[in-house]
């Protein structure tokens, strides 16, 4: 037993090993979408977003180097709804628009060093034969994603430029989803890497913890609603919505139709998000509990140990920010921990599934 035991040992350390540079570079990518989707929050809750009124692959990969071309940049930005329906009376200045225009030039020029950082080790990796052929599918479809994500960036952005001086909340929500998605494919094909041996999976347990992502993506979608309508300005009460009302009276006033007042009315958007969020975390300790019954190992244990953890974290977050009405600060907070929120509960699946 001893000596089959080692050798299992030792297969799974030599293809782990074969396999190193692969997962740092995975991983560096998962790292790397974190910061992009940080710097996006930081974007959208300064209102930065609408700033680079067009889109070049080259001449947008540094900001304006002088006076004269930062002078031409705000002219420009002056001719869009965000300047003459809003900034104009706000006395907006050039200092203004450098400050907002940095933040979206950064999210945009970070997006750019991810499909450096991915294509060209990529590229190294096919050469050199370092990928076998399921590592070389996941991976392509990593490429597509990236390309697709890319896009919905300037689709979200293009809906800001016509004639409302706001981004859609959906095309908004669908580009935050996606990247969340693209971040936990990429982790998930690291984890396959770092994780080769096939092991029987918690069939039950598997059941609850795909059902609680599922749930977990729906609240991540309404997260994006509810930054993209601002609905996290209005009705900052908790427990109750207002006046001792679970409902407040504005979800079925804002729209005619409930598929509208859940889908584009503020209250109603918020009231989706904050009932959401006691079904992922009620999910999850649920899977919690439900796992007692079962032995894990010390990866299944401790990552499903981390991800009520930071349910509760960030459950408390999301109270707090909807009670203080969205500071920087906690918005960002809040948008950092869906993040690891995600990471935990793909690791999780990942161990349960294989």
């Amino acid at each position: 037993m001893q000596i089959s035991y080692s050798a299992t040992q030792l297969r799974w350390n030599s293809k782990k090993m074969k396999n190193k540079s692969v997962i740092y570079w995975l991983l560096s990518g998962c790292i790397l979408l974190f910061i992009m989707v940080t710097v996006g929050g930081i974007t959208r809750l300064t209102n930065s977003g609408l700033s680079m009124t067009d889109w070049h692959l080259v001449t947008d990969t540094f900001p304006p180097l002088t006076e004269e071309k930062w002078n031409a940049a705000f002219e420009e930005y002056k001719k869009f709804p965000e300047y003459q329906k809003i900034n104009i009376h706000n006395d907006f200045g050039l200092d203004d628009y450098k400050f907002i225009y940095f933040w979206e030039w950064f999210h945009r020029f970070i997006g750019r060093i991810i499909g450096l950082v991915f294509v060209i080790p990529f590229i190294y990796f096919l050469i050199k034969k370092k990928v076998d052929n399921a590592t070389i599918k996941k991976c392509s479809i990593l490429l597509g994603m990236g390309a697709f994500q890319g896009f919905l960036g300037w689709f979200m952005v293009k809906s800001g430029l016509i004639d409302n001086p706001d981004v859609s909340h959906f095309r908004l929500s669908l580009h935050l989803t996606f990247a969340f998605i693209t971040f936990a494919y990429t982790f998930w094909v690291a984890l396959d890497l770092i994780y080769p041996d096939k092991k029987e999976a918690l069939i039950p347990l598997r059941k609850i913890a795909r059902i609680a992502l599922v749930f977990l993506l729906i609240q991540i979608i309404y997260g994006g609603f509810v930054a993209g309508l601002n609905a996290g300005l209005i009705h900052n009460h908790w427990p109750m919505m207002s006046d001792g009302k679970f409902i407040h009276e504005s979800v079925i006033l804002e729209k005619e139709s409930w598929l509208l007042r859940l889908t584009e009315g503020k209250s109603g958007v918020q009231l989706v998000h904050r009932t959401m969020a006691y079904v992922v975390v009620g999910m999850i300790l649920f899977l919690f509990f439900r796992s007692k019954k079962f032995v894990l190992s010390f990866q299944q244990k401790n990552g499903i140990n981390t991800l009520v953890f930071i349910v509760v974290l960030q459950f408390l977050l999301g109270v707090l920010t909807l009670l203080y009405s969205v500071p920087l600060w906690l918005g960002l907070t809040h948008q950092i921990m869906a993040f690891l929120l995600l990471a935990a509960m793909t690791y999780s699946l990942h161990r349960l599934t294989k």
